[in-house]
């Protein structure tokens, strides 16, 4: 027989007890026996080498079935769908890689391989696959020229870097520390390199704190809440304010849970600034990056489209326009319990498109549609995301309100497109409406696709197509508005462009600018020095969804969870709520 696999058992073998229930003069008797002796006294099978080790738990949470090991064969070829560890996702990535040649050949050998056209199946229904690759016609867009402090400038090849170039707008770094987590690292030499390094981009970086903050050594035994709760007393105890800003080095980079714990302590409760580094190898190159990052964080702006400062980019620019970008996070597959979290990243300070703050909420497992965006309370209290990112945008942007609403939205297939309209769109509105009856926006509204297959090649070469690459022709819908878009350069392997859908066009761009607006928002991401394959708000509400479920991760390894309340998920089970940001960084680019 087949069985499915809940676990293992507590004990080993000869130690673990069940009932067996056995008929006796018409009476039902129970004896506790261990799984070793029904097996070997009552089966008559022998047993070598199970006695020591754990059985093979194949029943119910509440009412579990023992085998020993040695009588269970794995079944061969079943896939592995829980997620996997950091390390093999990226060994993983880094064997499936393939170059542009590469990737043609194995498609061709395949077809030549499957020769589909045999097939009765397919002969029957009359349907044939070509073996050739289609032939299409693309355009390419010309890179939006850049401005930093002290030059305007073109990218090349999708990249640029700060060489000899100043932050455009510089935010200062003052009252700042540095914490140390166990990692090696000399932390006088860095802050040296930091100011250093910040001199030569423009960026006025101030003396740290005097006192580094070293963990004690047997702090490390702790688990990560405690040592981060550690780690601020120390802070609170020897620092005469609240520092503005925290470097944080941490021992590994992407697994260490201490991320969770330190950044939900600084944003949530403190509201500190913090950035978190694994120094291994640190050179100009990687401090010039971590400067982008903390100049974002702290209110600055590294560059920005010489449109967007000349108040050119076509209808953004004339009228008020709140840019959104939407996405949902899931848990990872076989955690089917954990909340998902919705994210909206919206744009402030209008006429700019480079600036953004971010809203996150949790809702019920797996779904993919945010319900959250209006929710009144009240006559006269939204407590939605939208409320809070219009809001923001009309004190930011002098006392604006958008004309006219951008939204960008990751992670919907074509099955959900009337379920954005019908569901999120119309929230928007009315969260909208909420607000001022008689206010009434234009929305577009653009769906990002990257989980596709589609591939392009250039013909007669071996290398990627050049970034820029846009194809709305002969493969895209005959009616619907929507194009593929290769904004980056590809170094790695096979591009994969973005496929965007235009659902809804009130406020009237025409193919052209909204390309543009498309492929200039791929330039505007403030983290690295490269265009980026999909538009920045979305970007940044997958890294800002991706940050605040590190909270949730934290919870529940802690034994302390966030408050319950709000929402519940289908079913009975309630959705803990995330905890509100600090308002010190809710409206900063703290995801950045």
């Amino acid at each position: 027989m087949e069985y499915k696999i809940t676990g293992l058992s507590e004990l080993s073998c000869n130690q673990q007890l069940f009932m067996l229930k056995q008929k006796r003069d018409g009476d039902i008797e129970s004896t506790e026996i261990t799984v070793y002796d029904y097996f070997v006294n009552h089966r008559r099978i022998e047993l070598r080498f199970s006695g020591d080790l754990p059985c093979i738990n194949v029943g119910k949470p509440k009412k579990p079935t023992y085998i020993p090991l040695e009588l269970c064969s794995l079944v061969s070829l079943q896939r592995y769908t829980k997620a996997l560890s950091t390390l093999q996702r990226s060994s993983l990535v880094e064997k499936s890689r393939q170059k542009p040649g590469e990737r043609m050949d194995t498609l061709s050998e395949a077809l030549r391989t499957n020769d589909y056209n045999s097939d009765k199946m397919l002969k029957a229904t009359g349907i044939s696959i070509i073996s050739n690759f289609t032939q299409i016609e693309g355009r390419v867009l010309t890179p939006p020229k850049l401005k930093t402090a002290n030059d305007e400038f073109m990218p090349r090849n999708g990249r640029w870097n700060f060489n000899n170039k100043k932050l455009l707008q510089p935010a200062k770094v003052e009252r700042w520390a540095i914490v140390n987590f166990s990692a090696r690292c000399d932390a006088q030499k860095l802050w040296r390199d930091l100011i250093r390094c910040g001199q030569q981009k423009g960026i006025v970086v101030e003396e740290p704190f005097p006192t580094v903050f070293e963990e004690p050594h047997q702090a490390r035994r702790e688990s990560p809440l405690a040592r981060v709760e550690q780690m601020f007393e120390q802070i609170k105890a020897k620092l005469p304010s609240s520092p503005r800003f925290l470097l944080c080095l941490l021992p590994e980079r992407k697994t260490s849970t201490l991320y969770g714990p330190w950044k939900r302590k600084n944003l949530a409760d403190f509201g500190i600034i913090t950035q978190c580094i694994a120094p291994q190898r640190v050179n100009d190159q990687y401090l010039t990056n971590v400067l982008l990052k903390i100049n974002a964080k702290l209110g600055g702006l590294n560059s920005m489209l010489v449109l967007e400062h000349s108040y050119s980019i076509p209808l953004i620019s004339k009228q008020p326009t709140i840019i959104l970008g939407m996405d949902v996070s899931h848990g990872s597959p076989g955690q089917s319990d954990t909340p998902s979290i919705a994210a909206v990243v919206s744009s402030r300070q209008w006429p700019s498109i480079s600036r953004y703050r971010a809203s996150v909420r949790t809702q019920s497992a797996r779904d993919e549609m945010i319900k959250s965006l209006f929710k009144p309370v009240s006559d006269t209290v939204d407590e939605g995301i939208m409320q809070e990112l219009l809001l923001d945008f009309y004190v930011s942007s002098g006392k604006r309100k958008p004309d006219n609403v951008v939204i960008f939205r990751d992670g919907v297939s074509e099955s959900q497109f009337n379920q954005v309209l019908n569901i999120e769109l119309d929230q928007i509105i009315e969260a909208c409406k909420f607000l001022d009856a008689k206010w009434s926006p234009k929305f577009t509204v653009i769906i990002a696709q990257k989980n596709h297959h589609t591939k392009f090649f250039q013909k007669g070469s071996t290398e990627n197509v050049p970034n820029g690459t846009v194809i709305d022709k002969q493969i895209c819908h005959p009616r619907n508005n929507d194009f593929y878009m290769c904004a980056h350069a590809g170094m790695i392997g096979t591009t994969r462009p973005t496929h965007y859908h235009v659902l809804h066009d009130e406020i009237g761009f025409s193919a052209d600018d909204l390309q543009e607006l498309v492929h200039s928002l791929s330039y505007v991401y403030q983290r690295s020095t490269t265009a980026i394959s999909i538009v920045a708000p979305v970007c940044y509400a997958h890294l800002a969804a991706a940050q605040m479920g590190q909270f949730m991760k934290f919870d529940e390894m802690s034994e302390t969870s966030s408050g319950h309340g709000g929402l519940t998920a289908a079913g009975t089970v309630p959705v803990p709520e995330l905890p509100r940001l600090h308002k010190n960084v809710s409206s900063s680019m703290f995801f950045c």
